[in-house]
């Protein structure tokens, strides 16, 4: 016989579920089809608007799912987008204690000579040799993408330019930035500085998710230092009240880049453009990649952190049974329309016996849309389940032998 295992379902009454043991398998019960569906559910997701560009995608920023995107994974020139990471790297280091918003950053000669107005690039309009307290450097950096004031804080942060791009690169790996590599703070052109376009989503999508308050720098649309005021170069702010960033780039090794991200409802969407033609090309493309994914996918949370998912009968234990849920919120980006469609899968140990800590890992969890798994997570015990008792492993002994005959 098979250790029963009870299934919590998402809290629809249309959801199936089912499960799986690593011995015996049920046959899943297939899910009834809604009622009510629209005749547009029945069709398929029409494929994703034409990009002119070297890489794009779109991504839900929630779940992480990628909708759409072309060449996602292709080291390229980010060009500006990097002062994204850089923006990051501040909030990071804020957070953790090491900087303050009220820090005087001085505007180096180095800093000036390197990214300001002489070099013929992006910058701020800080003074050279005077200081300025780091918001106000920040957001020189972020609104008017001032290559001198991106140096400038990369040197108050971390001593040199050298030493910030390590931290970039360190802060990149936390996040899951598997073809990405830092020289500068800035994005303007180096050997060897390198991200790509799914990288770029998911930086967008920490800095949203880790630093909201650092985010909504994004959204300001002009701002002024000194007696210069300089607009925000995402001409989507102006275009769609949803869109509230994030960061444009443009060199002529690296073509026109953007990174969009915005949020109708509760769902946000994040696109990236790399390598685009022109400054028209790279916004009408975002827009209708942004469009595209919003018209056609909902995001759905299945389970929160901590939830019960299920619960497994356990032998030889002080309790009889384990709580299994996921350690973090599992999300799901579908087609829209389908969510009733979804169908919950476990893979569960055919017997499980105490000692069992808190959070081990116990099986895991996948979401099925039709044959296409479109989330899977780990289960983990929600407590702990230590060993009963002498007379407790004795009696669970002889029924688990008498369950195997």
């Amino acid at each position: 016989m098979k250790a029963p295992v009870v299934l919590r379902a998402f809290g629809l009454a249309a959801l199936t579920t089912f499960t799986v043991g690593l011995a015996f398998a049920q046959s899943p019960t297939p899910a009834a089809a809604p009622a009510t569906a629209a005749a547009s559910d029945e069709m398929p997701v029409p494929p994703p608007p034409e990009v002119v560009a070297e890489a794009w995608i779109v991504m839900d920023a929630a779940s992480g799912n990628v909708l759409a995107g072309e060449n996602i994974d292709e080291p390229l020139e980010p060009a500006s987008i990097t002062k994204v990471m850089t923006s990051y790297v501040i909030a990071a280091e804020m957070a953790a204690g090491k900087i303050a918003e009220d820090d005087q950053v001085m505007m180096t000669e180095y800093a000036w000579r390197t990214g300001g107005a002489g070099t013929d690039g992006s910058y701020s309009g800080f003074e050279v040799n005077q200081t300025a307290p780091l918001l106000e450097m920040e957001k020189g950096m972020v609104v008017q993408s001032g290559n001198d004031a991106a140096i400038a804080l990369a040197q108050h942060v971390a001593g040199s330019v050298d030493a910030f791009a390590a931290l970039m690169n360190q802060y990149a790996a936390r996040i899951g930035m598997k073809n990405s590599h830092f020289v500068n703070p800035t994005g303007l052109p180096a050997e060897g500085h390198v991200s790509s376009a799914r990288d770029l989503a998911l930086l967008g999508r920490a800095l949203a998710r880790d630093f909201p308050k650092a985010y909504s720098y994004n959204s300001i649309k002009e701002y002024t230092v000194g007696t210069i005021t300089q607009p925000n170069r995402n001409v989507l702010l102006w275009r769609d009240k949803s869109v509230d960033g994030i960061k444009t780039g443009h060199t002529s090794a690296a073509g026109y880049c953007l990174m969009a991200s915005a949020k109708r409802g509760d769902q946000r969407l994040i696109s990236v453009v790399l390598g685009s033609t022109s400054e028209k090309q790279r916004a009408e493309d975002s827009q209708a990649l942004l469009n595209w994914g919003f018209r056609f996918h909902e995001t759905h949370e299945l389970y929160g952190a901590d939830a019960v998912v299920a619960e497994h009968k356990v032998w030889k234990g002080e309790a009889d049974v384990v709580r299994l849920g996921v350690a973090e919120p599992l999300l799901v980006t579908v087609p829209r329309g389908r969510y009733e469609r979804l169908k919950p899968m476990m893979d569960v140990p055919q017997t499980l016996v105490a000692p069992i800590a808190q959070g081990q890992e116990i099986g895991t969890v996948k979401v099925m849309l039709g044959d296409e798994v479109v989330a899977q997570r780990p289960l983990v015990a929600l407590e702990a389940v230590d060993e009963g008792g002498f007379f407790k492993q004795l009696w669970d002994a002889f029924w688990m032998w008498w369950e195997s005959v």
